[in-house]
């Protein structure tokens, strides 16, 4: 069973109470009193295809899966599933009679379901009208000011987490914000998981990169929400995680094997083909379009089959490269026409998007990197996305995360929640007494309605200067990412953990040392 709505706040037993952890709470809900779970959006998306160009796309990839098919490499389950169901089986290559994704996805699939956090007033709705944000993804380089560029460890990662936590223009705290390199592969998604756990009670992502550290994420949970009861993970979603399809027009062992321990689970799955057009797709469009709808379909039949009902996501990444080096680029307007087509396909389909976020190609946080992420954020944003992963911190085509970018990049999250509100047309938005009060030849700063609104009136950005070039000049003259460099060491100075049962931390500690215990260093 998936839910549909967000359950109203509740004490959560075991969690301690009064004195510094009152406190803490306190502070943690004023510092998101500004912001809200998740974004409501009241702005139809925007459209690039009407319904005959729509049609065409999904006859396509239905023509993809039908006469090219899909290999499933090495899980000879899978693929006894799959013919079971009906699919055509040749080997490891799957071919599916047309029409038949899409019915097994639009049988059981959710539209909308709820991620519940480990702090009931953060848990988010993931499906339309609503928008979810969520920080960069997968890189192992992190970048500042300070220390240049270098390899992610788990300190970065932790402060990572706690950077998403204490801003309200996150609604998620992610997944594997950087790679924390320090760390043997085959233990750091314990480390990982536990951040989150631990550092933020925002939703978050589990390990995919085994089927193992998937069944570890889902143990981590279990024992997280355990003060909700034994079987609480049955009928309750708290974990989204990714699974990318090995493009073109493939899904591997690793993947496969993520997706059905999450499944089994009832928890949910981002099914995202990686496209990289014109080396993992045709280089049009509409190829790419079709491709990507026919891979993300496969992959989702394969998880409504495993569990009929478990969430999950339809997940488009398509950029470009360079064709004359091979070199991915982002922010080009292909790659946007990609998104706002998917978007719409993934609503005609019924199930939620995901897409998009702050992408650039640039190595700091530099005018480069401010235009193509603006070039891909805001496409993310028109075309209703409901799960936006990168959202923040992404540089370098994604090897890297910056702290100084990932500030910026908030104050864009922030914009955008405001934008999706659309326009107030309640009595105070209209204004006309505003109008009337002040007459024509008199400004308003004075007037009472501007009075009443100026704390609100407009988005006060957090990391952008507006003073006169003499003020900037006598207060040191910095550039953007030197404010933001202050604003990120500020946050994480004044950064407090929330509160957590402590035979619930135990427990979580106790598991992951056992886990760890069962690896020798060296291994990996």
């Amino acid at each position: 069973m998936t839910d549909t709505a967000v359950e109203p706040t509740r004490e959560r037993r075991g969690r301690p109470g009064g004195g510094r952890d009152a406190r803490i709470a306190a502070r943690q809900a004023a510092a998101h009193a500004a912001g809200a779970p998740f974004l409501t959006r009241a702005l139809k998306p925007f459209e690039v295809l009407d319904e005959e160009g729509l049609s065409l796309i999904e006859h396509n990839a239905d023509t993809i899966l039908e006469e090219v098919g899909i290999i499933f490499r090495g899980d000879p389950e899978a693929l006894k599933m799959l013919k079971d169901a009906g699919a055509d089986v040749e080997g490891e290559l799957v071919k599916f009679p047309r029409g038949m994704c899409r019915q097994i996805v639009q049988a059981s699939a959710p539209r909308i379901y709820t991620q519940h956090a480990r702090n009931p007033d953060r848990s988010v709705q993931i499906g339309d009208p609503y928008t979810v944000l969520a920080p960069n993804y997968g890189s192992p380089f992190v970048r500042d000011l300070d220390n240049g560029r270098r390899y992610g460890t788990l300190e970065d990662f932790r402060n990572l987490v706690k950077l998403a936590y204490m801003t309200p223009h996150l609604h998620h705290s992610g997944g594997t914000v950087c790679e924390p390199v320090d760390v043997p592969v085959n233990k750091r998604h314990l480390d990982m998981v536990y951040s989150h756990i631990r550092w933020s009670d925002k939703p978050f992502m589990g390990s995919v990169t085994h089927p193992d550290r998937a069944k570890d994420s889902v143990e981590l949970a279990k024992i997280a929400f355990s003060d909700q009861g034994a079987d609480y993970l049955d009928d309750h979603t708290v974990i989204t995680s990714l699974i990318n399809a090995n493009s073109p027009l493939v899904w591997d062992a690793s993947m496969l094997g993520a997706a059905r321990v999450y499944a089994e689970a009832n928890q949910a799955t981002l099914i995202t083909p990686f496209i990289l057009a014109g080396a993992m797709s045709p280089v049009t469009v509409a190829g790419t379009c079709a491709q990507t709808l026919a891979e993300a379909l496969a992959g989702m039949a394969f998880v409504q089959l495993v569990h009929p009902g478990a969430p999950v996501i339809l997940g488009s990444f398509a950029s470009s490269i360079s064709m004359q080096s091979g070199a991915p680029t982002f922010g080009t307007p292909e790659p946007a026409l990609v998104l706002y087509v998917m978007a719409a396909l993934a609503r005609r389909l019924g199930v939620p998007f995901r897409s998009g976020g702050n992408l650039c190609a640039a190595k700091t946080a530099d005018a480069q990197a401010a235009y193509e992420s603006a070039a891909t954020f805001i496409p993310t944003i028109l075309a209703g996305t409901n799960f936006v992963l990168h959202a923040a911190g992404w540089l370098e085509g994604g090897l890297a995360v910056g702290y100084e970018k990932f500030i910026l990049d908030l104050d864009q999250c922030g914009m955008a929640g405001v934008f999706v509100k659309g326009v107030d047309l309640s009595e105070n938005g209209q204004a006309l007494d505003a109008i009337r009060e002040n007459g024509p030849g008199i400004h308003f700063l004075g007037n009472s309605h501007t009075l009443a609104n100026f704390e609100s009136a407009f988005y006060r950005s957090a990391t952008a200067d507006n003073n006169s070039f003499e003020q900037w000049l006598e207060d040191g003259a910095l550039e953007s990412p030197q404010r933001a460099n202050k604003i990120w060491k500020r946050m994480l100075a004044e950064y407090e953990a929330p509160p957590i049962d402590p035979g619930i931390d135990e427990a979580l500690n106790e598991y992951i040392t056992k886990r760890k215990a069962a690896f020798p260093d060296s291994d990996v």
